[in-house]
C-alpha cells in the first residue's frame, strides 16, 4: 500500500493503537538500526546521569556535610523523604516525621551492612523514583558508618586511657586540664560522668556505639570494659534524671541489656574524679538506671579500695594548703571556719575577728582555686568530706 488503508486507521482507533507510517523503499534495518540508536542514546543518557548522581552523592559526604548532606542530596535525587536508623534510633533524615524503627507501611527500608549487629537501615518515603542510585547511596552509607565506627573505637581507647589515669591519681594539675580539654572535656566546667554497664556478651558494642543526640557532644572512653561518658552539665534541676534516662532509654532501644550509673556534677579533673566513683558506686544497685547519692559520706567511707579518699581529698585541699604556705593567707582555717559555722558569713567573720568583705574575699580565692564553691550544697558537701578524711588522716598518723 502507498497509504495506510482507511480501514486500518479506523480500527487503530478503536483500540487505541498507534500507528506510524514507513514508505514502503525503507529498509527494515534502518528502521532496526533508528530504534537501537534511541535505545542506546537513552540508555548511555541513564548511565550519564546516575554518574553525575554518583559525583554529587559522594561529593555531599566529603565535602564536609557528612551523611546529613549526603541523604539531603539523595532525597532531591529520588523526590522523597528518606532517614537513616542505627541501633533503632534515627539518627538522621530530611522528615521531622521520622518512621517508626520497624514494621509500619508507607516506607521502603534498606538494609545497611557495617559488619556491626547495628540494626543499621535507610528509610525512603513511598511512593518514590526507584534506581541505582540508591545502590550507590547504600554502599557509601555502608562504609561512612563503618568508618566512624572504627574512629570512635580509637578516639575511646585514648580518652579511656587519659580517664584511668586521672582516676588513678597519676595525672592532675595543670597537665590533666590541657589533657582533657583536648580530649574535648573542658575541666573549668561542670561536668557529669554516665558509666555503662553491659552484659558480658555486648560489651564489645560499646568500643563503637554511637552516642544518642542529647548526648552526642560529650567525650566518652571504655575503662574496665565499661563505658564512660563525660557531659557537660550545669547541675539544673533534674538533669542527673534526665541524662539518665535519655541514654538509659537508647541503650534498651539498640537492644543492649546494660545498666547506667550516674555520677555528680563538678568542675576540675578531682571532680571527675567524684563524678566517676559516684557513678561507679551507683552501678551496685543494678538497676536499668541507678541515679547518684550526693557524695554519700557511708557508702563512700566503706567503699572499696577503689576509692582512694585520701588521694581525692588532697586533691580538693592542696591548692590552699600551697597558697596558704607561700602567702600566709589561711584560706584553709577559713574554709574550715566557713562549714563548721553553717555558711554564715558574719560568724566567721567574728570567730576570726575579720570583716565580712575580708572573710568573702577568701571565699572568692577558694573557690578560684579550687573549683568548688562553698555556698554551693553539693560543692559544700565535697570539701567537707575533704576536710573530714583529711583530719581522719592526722588523726590516724596517716
Amino acid at each position: 500500500h502507498r497509504r495506510v488503508p482507511a480501514a486500518f486507521l479506523a480500527e487503530a482507533e478503536v483500540l487505541d493503537l498507534p500507528v506510524f507510517e514507513v514508505p514502503y523503499e525503507t529498509p527494515f534495518v534502518a528502521i532496526s538500526r533508528m530504534v537501537a540508536d534511541a535505545i542506546s542514546v537513552d540508555h548511555y543518557g541513564k548511565h550519564e546521569r546516575l554518574l553525575r548522581d554518583h559525583q554529587a552523592l559522594a561529593g555531599s559526604l566529603l565535602g564536609g556535610g557528612g551523611l546529613p548532606a549526603l541523604l539531603r542530596s539523595l532525597a532531591a535525587m529520588v523526590g522523597t523523604d528518606v532517614a537513616l536508623f542505627q541501633y533503632g534510633t534515627c539518627i538522621s533524615g530530611t522528615t521531622s516525621e521520622a518512621p517508626p524503627a520497624a514494621g509500619g507501611s508507607g516506607w521502603d527500608r534498606v538494609l545497611i551492612a557495617t559488619g556491626l549487629k547495628d540494626r543499621c537501615t535507610l528509610a525512603l518515603a513511598e511512593p518514590y523514583e526507584r534506581n541505582a542510585i540508591v545502590a550507590y547511596a547504600q554502599s557509601l552509607i555502608s562504609v561512612e558508618l563503618s568508618n566512624q565506627a572504627q574512629r570512635r573505637a580509637g578516639e575511646r581507647r585514648v580518652v579511656g586511657q587519659l580517664l584511668q589515669d586521672i582516676i588513678r591519681g597519676t595525672l592532675h594539675g595543670p597537665d590533666a586540664v590541657l589533657r582533657l580539654d583536648n580530649a574535648g572535656i573542658e575541666a573549668g566546667r561542670r561536668q557529669r560522668v554516665l558509666l555503662v554497664q553491659a552484659a558480658s556478651g555486648q560489651r564489645r558494642a560499646l568500643r563503637t556505639l554511637p552516642l544518642p543526640p542529647a548526648l552526642g557532644g560529650g567525650a566518652s572512653g571504655i575503662l574496665d570494659e565499661r563505658l564512660v561518658v563525660v557531659v557537660q552539665d550545669p547541675e539544673t534541676s533534674g538533669s542527673a534524671q534526665r541524662l539518665g534516662q535519655e541514654l538509659s532509654s537508647y541503650l534498651h532501644e539498640a537492644g543492649l541489656t546494660a545498666s547506667v550509673g550516674v555520677g555528680g556534677s563538678y568542675a576540675q579533673p578531682n571532680g571527675l574524679r567524684w563524678s566517676y566513683f559516684e557513678a561507679k558506686e551507683a552501678l551496685t544497685r543494678g538497676g536499668r538506671l541507678n541515679l547518684p547519692e550526693r557524695l554519700s559520706l557511708t557508702s563512700l567511707l566503706l567503699a572499696s579500695e577503689d576509692v582512694p579518699l585520701a588521694d581525692l581529698a588532697a586533691e580538693a585541699l592542696h591548692p590552699l594548703e600551697a597558697f596558704d604556705a607561700a602567702h600566709g593567707a589561711e584560706l584553709l582555717p577559713t574554709l574550715e571556719a566557713f562549714l563548721d559555722l553553717n555558711g554564715s558569713v558574719a560568724a566567721v567573720a567574728s570567730a576570726l575577728e575579720l570583716h565580712r568583705n575580708s572573710v568573702r574575699y577568701r571565699l572568692a580565692q577558694i573557690v578560684g582555686l579550687t573549683g568548688y564553691d562553698p555556698a554551693v550544697t553539693a560543692d559544700r558537701v565535697h570539701l567537707w568530706l575533704a576536710l573530714a578524711v583529711r583530719r581522719m588522716g592526722s588523726e590516724t598518723g596517716a
